[in-house]
């Protein structure tokens, strides 16, 4: 006799006891577990599947889509199933790369000679679908790494042959899907079926693979893009080509050929270019008085805001820095999420009123005494600092709401530039295993909480979805109505990171319910060679998480 806790998502669902051994498919033969559909099942830390026989105590959790893991197995057995598709239709001398995140899909590029047309996209959605209706099995299996090496060498898979040099280990997980073999570094479903919602859509010069959002059942009837955040991964894209810097076995020839530091003055140059643009454009527009500046956690506001700062002073003008936080309302105002915390990155927590009254009256030239807002005690002083604007002062107010235009309602356009900043990572593991942008911010998240914070990897990772909800309600939703975008993204930043990252990541306890997405991004930045922290600029964006920053914080 023997018990199976059974969960859905983390969740308790049912306890049952077994005489004997059972398998994953008779334990979760359950109405209700059948109606959610689970992608994937682990027992403690390990991925099972359905033909896996339980004979002792375990928990058993069944993961869907519903939650971040679970749409991560869906998007990854979505990539995996185009591939397959792919390999099925096309010769052998073109391949398909997934380049990154855009709208609710993810942008892929076809290379080696083929231009891409709106009937690719037909033909692929097509061969897709039959995929997904045949139920093919999906089986993980672990090989000698010469006999994967072997395999990928006979597809044209270098990008994934370099990768497993790297790695330098004996045997190597691998997917396979009837005759097709592919490397994933995260979990796959276990069958095809499992994944019926997609579409697949041409946009010059490539394919968006659309998939439903998160807590979504189908994907959207409409195909919204938005423009300007697709510009700026194009811009980037150009920045790779310039660098030819686009897969982690590229940077770490850097890194072996003892090149690494011209690459990383290359990319620095770059960032400095374009912020010395941003300050021409807005030195351009004579009437405006006020820079906003908005982006998620990590993607390097402050460093940003500071080095715009002097880059509007190289153009004659005097930035004057208003701090958003001091707008907030006082605690016993501040508004509630659903469990009762404080939501402190809700709009509603800014006194909009107040902050409007300032700005219009600083426009005006009047002198106005700026609140200052103490955290501790949850209170404002009204009148704390003295400001009056002189000829050529720009107010630089940087902040979560700074892109959404009822912070600043009483403002005319014409008197404000937004700049929309975040890290859009386009450097990927190989052509089919991206890293996504929010896993570098991840990263850079943890090494900042736990140098600056106290904070161990396990707080942070626990903390990240509440993070990501606030993200997702009050940041992406107004990204398209910056007037200018700046990609903080630096291509080599995960190699410097990872000497950071790692002790912290490998603390994270396998008891933890943050264990496997710990020991997920720990396999990201095992990829990566070591870059040493002296070859990064003092000025840099990425100073701002490490540490040695010209800049005071």
């Amino acid at each position: 006799m023997f018990k199976v806790v059974l969960k859905l998502d983390g969740t308790h669902h049912n306890t049952i006891v077994y005489p004997g051994p059972i398998s994953i498919r008779e334990v979760i033969d359950d109405e209700e577990i059948r109606r959610r559909s689970p992608l994937a099942f682990r027992i403690g830390n390990e991925y099972v599947n359905q033909d896996f026989e339980v004979a002792a105590n375990c928990q058993l959790d069944c993961v869907t889509h519903e939650t971040l893991d679970g749409m991560r197995i869906y998007q990854d057995t979505a990539i995996f199933m185009l591939m397959k598709a792919f390999h099925n239709l096309y010769p052998d001398h073109l391949h398909m790369v997934v380049e990154h995140s855009i709208g609710d899909g993810l942008f892929c590029e076809i290379f080696g000679g083929h231009k891409t047309e709106p009937g690719d996209a037909v033909r692929l959605k097509d061969e897709m679908q039959r995929i997904a209706d045949a139920a093919i099995r999906i089986e993980r299996t672990k090989i000698p790494t010469r006999e994967a090496d072997d395999r990928f060498a006979a597809t044209g898979r270098e990008d994934v042959r370099h990768n497993l040099r790297n790695l330098a280990r004996e045997r190597t997980w691998v997917y396979r899907c009837g005759d097709y073999w592919d490397y994933y570094i995260r979990q796959l479903a276990e069958n095809t079926s499992f994944v019926s919602e997609f579409d697949l859509a041409y946009h010059s010069p490539g394919l968006i693979l659309r998939l439903p959002r998160w807590g979504e059942q189908a994907v959207s009837a409409t195909v919204k893009i938005p423009q300007k955040l697709y510009a700026l991964h194009q811009e980037h894209d150009k920045w790779l080509g310039i660098l030819k810097l686009h897969f982690v076995y590229e940077l770490n020839d850097y890194v072996s050929r003892y090149e690494i530091g011209e690459a990383i003055l290359v990319e620095e140059a770059l960032h400095e270019k374009k912020l010395a643009q941003m300050a021409d454009e807005i030195k351009q527009r004579e009437q405006a008085r006020i820079v906003l500046i908005a982006g998620p956690s990590c993607s390097g506001k402050t460093t940003f805001a500071k080095r715009l700062y002097i880059q509007l002073r190289v153009n004659g003008l005097m930035p004057r820095i208003i701090g958003m936080d001091d707008y907030f309302h006082p605690r016993r105002l501040t508004p509630h999420k659903p469990n009762g915390e404080y939501d402190f990155e809700c709009i509603e927590a800014i006194d909009v009123e107040l902050l409007n009254d300032h700005l219009t009256r600083l426009l005006a030239g009047e002198e106005v005494g700026l609140p200052h807002y103490n955290f501790q005690s949850g209170e404002r002083d009204d009148s704390h600092h003295p400001m009056r604007l002189s000829e050529g002062d720009v107010i630089v107010l940087e902040g979560i709401h700074g892109i959404n235009d009822r912070l600043t309602q009483s403002i005319a356009p014409e008197h404000k530039v937004r700049i929309y900043i975040s890290p859009l990572n386009q450097l990927n593991i190989d052509r089919h295993n991206r890293i996504p942008t929010t896993d570098v911010r991840k990263v850079r998240r943890i090494v900042r909480d736990a140098k600056y914070r106290g904070y161990t990897a396990e707080d942070t990772l626990i903390r990240w979805p509440a993070i990501r909800e606030g993200e997702e309600k009050n940041i992406f939703p107004f990204q398209e109505n910056a007037d200018l975008m700046f990609n903080s993204s630096l291509t080599y930043e995960l190699g410097v990171m990872k000497k950071h990252a790692m002790p912290l990541l490998t603390q994270v306890s396998s008891r933890s319910p943050v264990y496997h997405e710990a020991t997920r991004l720990g396999r990201i930045l095992d990829h990566f060679h070591d870059i040493p922290d002296n070859h990064v600029p003092s000025n840099s964006l990425l100073r701002e998480f490490t540490f040695g920053s010209v800049f005071k914080y």
